[in-house]
């Protein structure tokens, strides 16, 4: 049998396992096992011959994960999730948020500003959106209901500020797509931060432009507020910035790796818990717990990852998209337009980690083609990823913030609520699109 059509039956069997909803990890790894054995047992003008491939089937499911999991690389994974589950635990993460709603309070849609602002700053030492949107949508959604907030501002500025998890560096996207893509880490984190800056300013206008319309949706709070507050709330900001800076600072500095610095990073927060007396023993258990869980869910999904990419490699699918894309001589934009398209479908339906496990053997061949830059391809791919965590109809956001609320506030509110946010998105798109620089010059200065 034709590997090529093996390999494009399993990515139909995989997309229809997604679609009744099988665990990413199961639907990866069942297809892309089971097409090996084909491939090896079914060669092209010959009979059906099992025998002869379960050797090479079990080699290569068992050699590829385990290649993929001695990864220095790898490390970097747990270790980030365990210094933003350590800051969260430590209240580091909602200090910036109490000095934004002090600091922005009397603006108009001040409160809903700040929720953004602790976003980014939760986004900056967590790397996981889904985390970024449950914890901020606790603190910030009561409170904005509290001054009398319009319920869709509120919870739609929650869910498109927790969407920064994934661009502000550390990402646990981008450190998936530097060990898949075989990019640097360093470079990706670097090219993140002009993109993540000018998508947490465009959400910022938004608020603005939205409360300057209609003034009865965010109320100015009743309180007050002294400049000792204010100062004393920025100063107690000091500890995230000194992850950010240690972190990130030392990356771009060449001090050390990305593995070193989540490393040095989990360290810092746990010193800096125990220092200032934030952390006790039933904190840093429960960050531990946390940090497990989430780590061997994303493993699960990287490794069922892993070996549906050798999969797709031996059908020689890459190579006939690439060998479609030359004969049907697309323009760059055409290519680019497809690739934005597919993106955005599968972001509104699947997990954003098993979206980029699922297409990267698919799209990085075309990039490539058209000899892109794969850090900012990454850039791209990611900011369509966060935008698929607030599209209906499964914005996987949107529904985290519905479980916090519950009965609160309806599903359809909250949908509502993301739709001039989403504007934003086209325009931040665009920009990213059009002038790669935004992405490039850092990591180009940091050569």
């Amino acid at each position: 049998m034709d590997p090529l059509m093996v390999g494009l039956v399993a990515l139909g069997a995989t997309l229809f396992l997604l679609a009744i909803r099988v665990p990413i990890s199961a639907a990866l790894g069942i297809s892309a096992s089971i097409g090996v054995f084909i491939v090896f047992a079914w060669r092209p003008g010959a009979e059906f011959m099992p025998q002869y491939a379960w050797r090479p089937t079990l080699s290569l499911i068992a050699n590829g994960p385990y290649d993929f999991l001695k990864s220095y690389s790898l490390a970097t994974v747990p270790l980030f999730i365990l210094m933003g589950h350590l800051s969260y635990q430590a209240g580091f993460t909602t200090d910036i948020y109490r000095a934004a709603r002090l600091w922005l309070a009397r603006l108009p849609g001040g409160v809903a500003m700040a929720s953004v602002l602790g976003c980014g700053g939760f986004a900056a030492i967590t790397g996981s959106s889904v985390a970024c949107a449950a914890a901020m949508g606790r603190i910030a959604i009561p409170e904005m209901l509290k001054f009398g907030y319009s319920k869709s501002l509120a919870s739609g500025s929650v869910a498109i500020g927790g969407t920064l998890g994934s661009l502000i560096p550390p990402s646990i996207l981008f450190i998936l797509f530097g060990i898949f893509a075989e990019q640097s880490i360093g470079e990706l984190f670097i090219a993140a931060i002009i993109p993540g800056l000018l998508s947490l300013a465009a959400y910022l206008l938004v608020i603005y432009l939205w409360v300057l319309r209609r003034p009865e949706a965010a109320p100015r709070p009743d309180e007050t507020v002294t400049a000792r507050d204010r100062w004393r709330s920025l100063g107690r900001c000091w500890s995230i910035v000194v992850l950010f800076v240690t972190v990130i600072g030392g990356i771009y500095a060449g001090l050390f790796t990305p593995s070193q610095a989540a490393g040095i990073g989990a360290y810092a927060a746990l010193l800096l818990g125990l220092v200032l007396r934030r952390l006790d023993l039933s904190r840093i258990i429960a960050a531990l717990k946390e940090s497990v869980y989430q780590t061997s869910m994303i493993f699960a999904i990287a490794l069922a990852g892993k070996i549906y990419v050798s999969f797709i490699a031996l059908t020689g699918l890459s190579g006939a998209i690439e060998d479609w894309i030359a004969t049907a001589d697309l323009s760059v934009f055409y290519a680019m337009a497809v690739i934005v398209l597919l993106y955005l479908v599968l972001g509104m339906f699947l997990d954003p980690i098993g979206i980029i496990l699922l297409t990267l053997p698919l799209t990085i061949p075309i990039v490539q083609s058209y000899d892109l830059s794969l850090i900012w391809f990454a850039v791209i791919v990611v900011k369509l990823l966060e935008v698929g965590l607030v599209t209906p109809p499964i914005g996987l956001n949107v529904f985290v913030i519905k479980s916090i609320v519950r009965d609160r506030i309806r599903l359809e509110t909250i949908f509502r609520g993301i739709g001039l946010f989403l504007i934003a998105e086209i325009f931040v798109m665009a920009l990213l699109l059009g002038f790669p620089s935004l992405s490039l010059w850092l990591p180009s200065i940091m050569k």
